[in-house]
């Protein structure tokens, strides 16, 4: 895409069709053709491709190395300080730090203007990503350092930029609010990405449910979430062993989905154990018990 970018420049098309033929001419070959006319990269295009190559890198030492190089090419390279940080740092509090100049350092390099022109579709313009991962990977640190309501707000001000969500903070944001009580700002992001078909967003309505006492409407978000994906409850009823690897992707309804709703709700539904036990208590419209993982179970 960068390199698409710099093709193109500053060049105007008169409508959607006459860019989509443009387009096409830069398939296969022609992109590579195209990029030998193109303006050389400066200082800090440069930095940005060698911090692309540390976050592909096959090993620390060479992640770091082209981490540094970028940095002495353009200090303020957002992912090469995020890549260093990951490398450097000794304690859960020397990263957050670390993260927190990096995020700063992104709002310094984008300035204020730039934010308010472009909120709204901030993912969309190349230019904001670094600073989108950087803020990501700082809430993420926050709330696994115990500061929830302080990774809440960075979750939120990442939905304000970006509300199409191409990060999937709303995950995030969902179990952070469930974990920390807060079932109104749950619900009002369940209604906001109402027509999210996920497993998180189905089992994180069952437990909003559940938390706000409306036992009808637990049992029905409770009939979709196992027809979206029965495997959470395998997990949550301590009827399968919890995967310790992350799935690298997954599909709708799948095993790996449920291990991904696992890791981002688990603690919420680990916090409220009367939510679990309302769980147990429940059983399939059949009147058999709840799923078993063993096999043949719910043939």
């Amino acid at each position: 895409m960068r390199d698409i970018h710099r093709v193109l420049g500053d060049r105007e098309f008169k409508n959607v069709a006459e860019m989509n033929a443009h387009l096409k001419t830069l398939l296969g070959p022609g992109l590579k053709e195209a990029l030998q006319d193109a303006p050389p990269l400066t200082a800090k295009e440069e930095a940005q491709d060698l911090a692309y190559r540390a976050m592909d890198a096959e090993d620390e030492k060479e992640a770091a190395s082209f981490a540094n190089q970028a940095l002495q090419k353009d200090p303020d390279c957002v992912d090469a300080l995020i890549t260093a940080a990951e490398l450097s740092t000794q304690s859960q509090g020397e990263f957050i730090a670390a993260l927190e100049r990096a995020v700063q350092t992104g709002e310094r390099s984008l300035g204020t203007s730039f934010f308010k022109e472009n909120k709204g579709h901030f993912w969309g313009v190349l230019e904001t990503r670094p600073y989108m991962r950087a803020r990501q990977l700082l809430a993420e640190a926050l709330y696994e350092d115990g500061q929830v309501s302080k990774a809440i707000k960075h979750y939120e001000a990442l939905l304000e930029l970006n509300p199409n969500d191409n990060q999937g903070i709303r995950d995030l944001l969902l179990g952070a609010y469930l974990a920390a009580d807060n079932l109104k700002r749950a619900q009002q992001l369940l209604q906001e990405y109402g027509d999210d078909a996920t497993a998180i967003f189905a089992w994180g309505r069952t437990l909003e449910r559940i938390l706000s006492a409306d036992f009808t409407g637990a049992a029905n978000a409770l009939r979709q979430a196992r027809r979206g994906n029965p495997h959470v409850e395998l997990y949550l009823t301590a009827n399968k062993k919890i995967r310790k690897e992350m799935p690298d992707s997954y599909s709708l309804g799948s095993d790996e989905e449920a291990v991904v709703c696992i890791d981002i709700l688990g603690e919420a539904w680990a916090l409220h154990p009367e939510a679990l036990c309302w769980l147990h208590a429940q059983h399939l419209p059949t009147g058999r018990p709840l799923l078993s993982h063993k096999k043949g179970a719910g043939s």
